[in-house]
C-alpha cells in the first residue's frame, strides 16, 4: 500500500510538472498575416456548398454548349449525339458529378457505357462500366485515360449512380509555351480514392503518347458522347486557389509573459 501511495504521489507530481512545461513553453508564431478563411455552408448529401457553381441540378442544360442532342429523363442528362462543354471555364477546381451506366448492359470493354470527363477539355478521367466488365487497365473507370489506371475498381453495378469528387491542379505554362509545371489529380469513386494527387504527363490521347501544349488558364469541362446514353446528375464545381498570407516578419518566439526572441 505505501508503495502504492507513493506511485500515485510521484505521477501527480509528474502530471504537474508536464502542466506547468506546457503553460511556460514557448510559442511559435509564423510572422504570416493570413486572410479569414471565407465561410462555406456544406451541402447536404452530396449536394453543391454555397459556394459551388452549379453545372446541372436536374432541370435544364442551360450551363452547356452543344447540348442540343442531350435529353433530360428523371432528372438526368443522358448523353446524346456530340460532345458538351461548360459554358464558363475553369483551372484549378472541386469537381463532383454523378453518373450511371445505361441499363440494360450491353457490349463490353470499352464499347460498354463508355463516356468521359474532361478537365479543361484535355484531360480524361475515364467514364466506362466498368462493373463485371474487363478491358485494358489504364482506360477502365476512374483511369487517366492511357496514362494510368484507378487504384482499385470501386464501381456500382448498371443503373446505380456512381460519384466522382475530382481535385484538380491545372499545369502552368512558361511564357515561350515550356511547361511550367504539371497538372495533378486526386479523385474519389464512391467515396474511395483512385487517383492520389497523380502527375499528369500531358493530355490523354488514344493514337499517340501524351503531351503537354500550352493552353489558357482556365477552359470549359467536357463530357463526351461515346455512343452510349451514360447518364449524369448533380454536377458542381468549385473554384479553389491557395490560401493567402503575406509574411510581415520573421517567425519568432513568445513566452508565457509575452516577451518575444528571435528563431536562432
Amino acid at each position: 500500500m505505501k508503495m502504492s501511495h507513493r506511485f500515485a504521489g510521484s505521477a501527480t507530481a509528474l502530471v504537474f510538472v508536464i502542466t506547468l512545461g506546457h503553460v511556460a513553453a514557448d510559442e511559435y508564431l509564423n510572422g504570416i498575416e493570413w486572410k479569414e478563411p471565407a465561410i462555406v455552408t456544406p451541402g447536404e448529401n452530396g449536394g453543391p456548398p454555397s459556394d459551388a457553381v452549379v453545372l446541372f441540378d436536374g432541370k435544364d442544360l442551360s450551363e452547356w454548349d452543344g447540348a442540343e442532342n442531350w435529353k433530360i429523363e428523371d432528372g438526368a442528362m443522358i448523353a446524346g449525339k456530340g460532345n458538351i462543354k461548360t459554358k464558363q471555364a475553369f483551372g484549378d477546381c472541386q469537381l463532383h458529378i454523378e453518373w450511371s451506366a445505361p441499363v440494360p448492359a450491353t457490349g463490353s470493354g470499352q464499347g460498354r457505357g463508355n463516356s468521359g470527363v474532361f478537365l479543361m477539355d484535355t484531360y480524361e478521367l475515364q467514364v466506362l462500366d466498368s462493373y463485371e466488365n474487363s478491358t485494358y487497365f489504364d482506360g477502365q473507370a476512374g483511369a487517366i485515360y492511357k496514362q494510368t489506371p484507378p487504384q482499385v475498381n470501386a464501381m456500382r453495378p448498371p443503373g446505380e449512380w456512381n460519384v466522382y469528387d475530382i481535385i484538380w491542379t491545372a499545369p502552368r505554362f512558361n511564357e515561350d509555351g515550356s511547361l511550367k509545371s504539371p497538372a495533378y489529380i486526386t479523385a474519389l469513386h464512391n467515396g474511395v480514392l483512385i487517383q492520389n494527387h497523380f502527375e499528369l504527363k500531358g493530355d490523354t490521347p488514344f493514337d499517340r503518347p501524351p503531351k503537354y501544349s500550352r493552353h489558357a488558364d482556365r477552359l470549359p469541362i467536357r463530357l463526351q458522347d461515346h455512343g452510349n446514353p451514360t447518364r449524369f446528375r448533380n454536377i458542381w464545381i468549385r473554384e479553389i486557389g491557395a490560401d493567402e498570407g503575406k509574411q510581415v516578419r520573421d517567425p519568432f518566439l513568445r513566452d508565457g509573459k509575452g516577451n518575444e526572441k528571435p528563431i536562432e
